[in-house]
């Protein structure tokens, strides 16, 4: 299909997009956007009847400019069964009334973008520039047989800052991960998943491929080179550990041992993680870069909750000791690991999905080493909130279920577990107890500011935290 230029639109693509953009869920803004538009490239659709575009857009309305992947097919007709996925109408001066959709829904878009992981199709530039090949290519993941046969897809509905489309294909099904904010440099949920499918990890999904990218920059000095997409195995039949873990509570059934279980997992990924990829044993200024982390984030959390203010000398004293504290190396981990990030797989136990680290740090950030007891301090809270979550108004529980008493025994079984494969954290136990506090400060910061009702389970884990610690 020829080149869709604006020039021959009413109305432009770029503003058809800014009357659309503002309601999707991975969209971060909060006002009107005002886009402008950095680069674009097509995929050809083989029976010439749609055309694909990805524009990449520069909305500068808020305080922090951001830039967007949003890919559009463009047709003659309206997709059967795309209303809810349909950015707008156009008209072109040649070839009419033009149907504008979210490309994700569009199975022309997902059949092609799959094969450009695989490097079965190449990417053209768009209408902002035909005179040179675009910086767009597949990397195809070599652990992975072929090419998948697609015979359906569907937009995975749970999705926020990203698209997922799970497709239906022999030999197995995959899901397609769409990045819809872009960062120049490497994206660690490609990073970690990808060397640890390498190291034939059964913890993880099996990695079919990337895409990678460059588009111009917002300065418009140079170009920046990102990763666009990603696309792994499809986990069919599964149920997070969260929803295991709050009908196992509510029911009052031990988890203790899928607990234990989910600690010698979380070990063994950390183990390969250190093994292929660089670690450090981390000196004086790395700790005190840390720590002084935890600090600011104590100090957000104190002006968020003055009551929190009553433990402000106790939590001086612990960041404190924890500086003082015996560090393990640093290394690459999962960076925002909790119950809803691990997968119950029928026949294979726990398997830890989404390794792109807390989506609101930087990607340096998210990129750089750091101590592994984060993620387990991320998991502990995980299974606090199980307990606090049934303690809350309208919660079922059977008769006579102790569900912080649950919670405690499930958080004793998965450190043990941790400590058959892994050092054991609590050998670490102020280390440990401040990586749980600054999670738990994380949780003030965010319930605050989005859930106030649910302010109280962080708070409340702080006050028993702070009273069981001794630094």
């Amino acid at each position: 299909m020829a080149t869709i230029h604006d020039a021959t639109l009413s109305p432009g693509k770029v503003e058809l997009v800014a009357g659309w953009i503002g309601a999707q869920r991975w969209y971060t803004g909060t006002g009107r956007p005002r886009l402008r538009r950095l680069d674009s490239w097509r995929l050809d659709d083989p029976a010439g009847e749609v055309g694909i575009e990805t524009l990449v857009l520069l909305d500068d309305s808020g305080a922090t400019p951001v830039v967007y992947q949003v890919p559009l097919t463009y047709r003659g007709a309206p997709l059967e069964g795309g209303e809810g996925a349909l950015v707008g109408e156009m008209d072109h001066s040649v070839l009419g009334r033009r149907w504008v959709y979210d490309a994700p829904h569009d199975p022309v878009y997902v059949e092609q973008l799959l094969r450009l992981v695989r490097g079965r199709a190449a990417a053209q530039h768009g209408s902002l520039s035909d005179t040179a090949e675009p910086d767009v290519h597949g990397v195809p993941h070599p652990t992975w047989p072929d090419q998948p046969a697609i015979t359906s897809s569907r937009v995975h509905g749970g999705e926020q800052s990203n698209t997922s489309v799970i497709i239906d294909a022999t030999p197995s099904p995959v899901v397609v991960k769409i990045f819809r904010t872009l960062d120049a440099g490497d994206n660690p949920d490609i990073t970690l998943q990808e060397a640890l499918a390498a190291a034939q990890s059964p913890f993880v999904p099996a990695v079919v491929g990337h895409v990678e990218g460059a588009w111009a920059r917002p300065d418009g000095d140079g170009r920046e080179n990102g990763q666009l997409a990603v696309a792994q195995e499809y986990l069919a039949g599964t149920t997070d550990a969260w929803q295991v873990g709050l009908q196992q509570a509510a029911s009052g059934i031990a988890f203790d041992e899928r607990a234990r279980e989910l600690g010698r997992v979380t070990a063994q990924v950390h183990a390969t993680l250190a093994q292929a990829l660089p670690t450090e044993a981390p000196d004086a200024a790395t700790i005190h870069e840390h720590v002084g982390r935890m600090r600011r984030r104590a100090s957000i959390a104190l002006g968020e909750v003055p009551a929190l203010a009553a433990h402000e000398r106790r939590i001086d004293r612990l960041l404190d000791a924890a500086e003082t504290a015996d560090w393990p190396p640093m290394q690459r981990i999962h960076g925002d690991l909790h119950l809803g990030q691990v997968l119950d797989a029928p026949g294979r136990g726990w398997v830890l999905i989404d390794f792109e680290g807390e989506p609101l740090r930087p990607l340096a950030e998210r990129n750089a080493l750091d101590s592994p007891l984060r993620d387990v301090a991320g998991l502990l809270r995980s299974l606090d909130y199980v307990a606090g979550t049934l303690t809350r108004p309208g919660a079922h529980t059977a008769p006579g279920v102790d569900v912080r008493d649950w919670a405690t025994r499930a958080q004793e079984a998965f450190l043990s577990g941790y400590g058959e494969v892994g050092t054991d954290p609590r050998e670490r136990d102020v280390l440990l107890t401040a990586f749980v506090l600054d999670k738990a400060l994380y949780e003030v910061v965010y319930e605050a500011r989005n859930r106030p009702s649910w302010l109280s389970l962080p708070v409340e884990a702080i006050d028993r935290l702070l009273q069981e610690a001794h630094p």
